[in-house]
C-alpha cells in the first residue's frame, strides 16, 4: 500500500484517486476550491465525445473512443444523468464537403460509429438544420460531469481515502523515496507521501514548478464563452449540431448543444483569458497575464492564426456576430435569442515554438507524476487517463 496525494479535484484527479484508493492505496485528494469540479470539469459543455476529431493512433483518439463507452457505463451504474443522443456535424456549403469526407475517414480510422448522410436525412434528426451534407455520429452523449465527480469522490471515501477541499497546495520536495508537501488550509500543514500526482488543470505548470519540476510546456488560458438559446429557437435543436471544423484553428467552432439539465447552449468561442480562472472580461490577473504575454509561444501562435483569432474576438464582443455563426447551422437564430451563460476557461499547453500540445502530456520525475496537458476529451476519457496515471505511479514507485 502506497501513500499518494493527488493535487486537483477535477474529474481527472478524482478518477485517478478513485482507481488508486480502490486498489488499496492510502489516497488524499487536495484542492484549493471549496467544491469539486470548480473549473474546467464543472464548466464544460457536458459532452461525452466520440473520438472523431483526433489524430489516429494518438492517446486522445484511443482514450476518447474507449471513454465514450466507459463514461456512459459509469454514469448509468452510479445513477448519474446521461443520454447517448448522438450528434450531427454539418457542412453548410459545398466547399466544406471535402473536409466532411476527410472527417468521415478519420472516424473509420478511430473506430467511431459515424456515417455520411444527405440533407434530407439530416433533417430527420434536426428538422431546422441547414446543410448540404452531414456526418451522423451515434456514440456522442451528454452527461452531468459534476454528478460523475460526486460519484468518484464517494468511491474515494468508501475506499478509505480523503478528499480535502479548501486545502491549497503550496510546494513539494522529494527527499529520498518520500515526497513532502506543504498545504495552506489556511493554516500551514505538512504531509508526507510516497507519490504525488498533479492534476491541477489551469495551474498544472505552476504546481509542477512548485515541486521542483520544470514543465515541458506553459499553460495559457483561453476563455470559452457560451450563450443559452431562448424563445422559439430553443425548441429548434433536438440534440447536438456542430460545424465542420476549420483545420487552420485548433478549436471546433461554435456549436449547439442540448444540456443534460435542459436547455440548449451555444458556443463556445475561444479568446485569450486575462486570468487563468478569468470567466469574464473584467477578471484580470496581472500575474497570469504577464505569464501568458511573456511566453514566446503565445505570440507565435497568434501570428499563425490571425484570421481565425479575429473572428473569435469579433464573436466575443458582438452578440450579433455570434448569432450569425449559429444561423449558418440553424437559420433564424438572432442576437435576441441569446442569453449569456457561464463561461469556461480551457488550460491550453503551449510550447515555446508556438506549437499547441495536441495530445495528453504527462511528465514523470522521481516520485511525482504531473498531468501538464489534459484538454478535451479529458472529461470523456477520465477513466482511461486514470488507468494510464496508475501505471505512471507504479513506475514512479518502482
Amino acid at each position: 500500500m502506497a501513500r499518494v496525494v493527488v493535487v486537483g479535484a477535477g474529474i481527472v484527479g478524482l478518477a485517478t484517486a478513485a482507481r488508486l484508493a480502490q486498489r488499496g492505496d492510502e489516497v488524499t485528494v487536495v484542492d484549493k476550491e471549496p467544491s469539486l469540479a470548480a473549473h474546467q470539469t464543472g464548466r464544460n459543455s457536458g459532452v461525452i465525445h466520440s473520438g472523431l476529431y483526433y489524430a489516429p493512433g494518438s492517446h486522445k483518439a484511443r482514450m476518447a473512443a474507449a471513454g465514450a463507452e466507459s463514461m456512459v457505463a459509469f454514469a448509468q451504474e452510479h445513477g448519474v444523468r446521461v443520454d447517448r443522443c448522438g450528434k450531427l456535424v454539418v457542412a453548410t456549403s459545398a466547399e466544406e464537403l471535402p473536409r466532411l469526407g476527410a472527417l468521415a475517414e478519420r472516424a473509420v480510422a478511430n473506430g467511431v460509429p459515424a456515417r455520411l448522410i444527405g440533407p434530407e436525412e439530416a433533417a430527420e434528426y434536426e428538422p431546422h438544420v441547414a446543410c448540404v451534407g452531414a456526418l451522423r455520429v451515434e456514440s456522442t452523449a451528454i452527461v452531468d460531469y459534476r454528478g460523475v465527480c460526486d460519484a468518484l469522490a464517494a468511491q474515494v471515501r468508501r475506499a478509505g481515502g480523503e478528499v480535502r477541499l479548501g486545502a491549497s497546495f503550496v510546494a513539494a520536495t522529494t527527499v529520498g523515496r518520500q515526497v513532502r508537501l506543504r498545504l495552506a488550509t489556511p493554516e500551514v500543514e505538512d504531509l508526507a507521501a510516497d507519490a504525488l500526482v498533479g492534476c491541477a488543470g489551469l495551474q498544472a505548470d505552476r504546481v509542477a514548478r512548485a515541486c521542483g519540476v520544470e514543465p515541458e510546456a506553459r499553460i495559457v488560458p483561453f476563455r470559452g464563452e457560451y450563450f443559452e438559446l431562448s424563445g422559439e429557437p430553443a425548441g429548434w435543436v433536438r440534440n447536438l449540431i456542430y460545424p465542420v471544423p476549420d483545420p487552420r484553428f485548433p478549436f471546433l467552432g461554435v456549436h449547439l448543444t442540448r444540456m443534460i439539465e435542459g436547455g440548449v447552449h451555444a458556443g463556445p468561442n475561444a479568446v485569450l483569458a486575462l486570468a487563468r480562472e478569468g470567466y469574464r472580461w473584467r477578471d484580470v490577473s496581472v500575474r497570469d497575464l504577464a505569464d501568458a504575454l511573456s511566453w514566446p509561444g503565445l505570440w507565435r501562435l497568434g501570428v499563425r492564426n490571425v484570421g481565425p483569432g479575429a473572428a473569435e474576438m469579433a464573436r466575443s464582443v458582438s452578440r450579433r456576430a455570434f448569432a450569425r455563426s449559429l444561423a449558418r447551422l440553424v437559420p433564424g437564430i438572432g442576437a435576441e435569442h441569446l442569453v449569456p451563460a457561464p463561461a469556461g476557461v480551457r488550460a491550453q499547453a503551449l510550447r515555446r515554438d508556438g506549437g499547441m500540445v495536441d495530445d495528453f502530456l504527462v511528465q514523470t520525475v522521481g516520485h511525482q507524476v504531473h498531468v501538464l496537458n489534459a484538454p478535451s476529451p479529458a472529461a470523456t476519457a477520465a477513466l482511461e487517463i486514470a488507468g494510464h496515471l496508475e501505471a505512471q505511479v507504479d513506475h514512479a514507485l518502482a
